[in-house]
């Protein structure tokens, strides 16, 4: 599973770099995204979800961003 930490990345760059690194994986694997409270991880979550990938994960992290799991389709 591959890492992306897009914190403190405006919208809607965190999308793009998040839809540019999904593109190069294989379908079916696992890329973890590390995004800010609020327009980014709403935005990015639903971008990519429209695209057809899965969301497998969404949690809030205690040192203040999330942690969003998906699964490439």
């Amino acid at each position: 599973m591959e890492t992306l930490d897009l914190r403190g990345v405006k919208c809607p760059t965190n999308f793009v770099k998040t839809r540019l690194k999904l593109d190069k994986m294989a379908k079916g694997d696992q890329l973890t995204v590390l995004l800010d409270a609020g327009e980014p991880v709403e935005s990015v979550s639903s971008s990519v979800v429209s695209e057809g990938h899965v969301i497998e994960n969404s949690d809030w992290q205690e040192s203040g961003h999330y942690k969003v799991v998906i699964r490439r389709s």
